[in-house]
């Protein structure tokens, strides 16, 4: 067994709180199921605000310290009015801050300490798909790619397997990378 020294960096990950709810979840597989909620407000034309507050997990109804609100639009070149980024661009988003968020917990877990990470993430879109030009186009991206600029105490290879592992428990990249199943419907 390798012992770890979690305190050689310090990126501000609490590795030891993660492990421990590691093993205590392993005994209580119900409390580990979570509900994530986000409530969607029409405004006008294609501008809509989304907020997220309250979810369940570990058992019960929980709440973030604060409400938070994105607001949710179209470029002008959509012809709108361009008050907020897409969609499809809040999956982007995701995407990039839960890998960062990996690359943190792991580089803490394994002792190396992080100066800076960057994430930028490019999604390829042929809108003819959602405009309805081409039956054959899907309506998604055709591919997304991540680059990572890493600055840290550690070697190449140390580092992409930091990524790699990240990309291994990333919920957003399972969710974009294997079919989920989505209702929808009318209340």
């Amino acid at each position: 067994m390798t012992v770890v020294d979690h305190d050689k960096a310090e990126n501000g990950v609490n590795v030891q709180a993660l492990l421990d709810a590691r093993e205590v979840l392993k005994g209580a597989p119900e409390a580990a199921q979570f509900t994530w909620r986000a409530t969607s407000s029409w405004k006008h034309g294609v501008h809509s605000t989304s907020s997220i507050q309250n979810y369940f997990g570990l058992g019960q109804e929980q709440q973030h310290k604060t409400e938070t609100t994105f607001d949710i639009d179209h470029p002008e070149v959509f012809a709108a009015d361009d008050n907020g980024i897409t969609p499809i661009e809040f999956l982007l988003v995701g995407l990039a801050g839960c890998l960062t968020a990996g690359v943190a917990s792991v580089a803490q877990n394994r002792g190396i300490q992080l100066r800076s990470v960057e994430a930028t993430v490019e999604g390829a879109h042929d809108i003819r798909g959602i405009l309805g030009a081409d039956p054959d186009v899907r309506n998604g991206f055709n591919d997304v790619k991540v680059t990572f600029a890493i600055d840290a105490d550690a070697s190449k290879q140390e580092i992409e397997a930091l990524v790699a592992q990240s990309q291994k428990r990333s919920a957003v990249f399972d969710a974009l990378t294997n079919p989920t199943n989505v209702t929808v419907e009318v209340a």
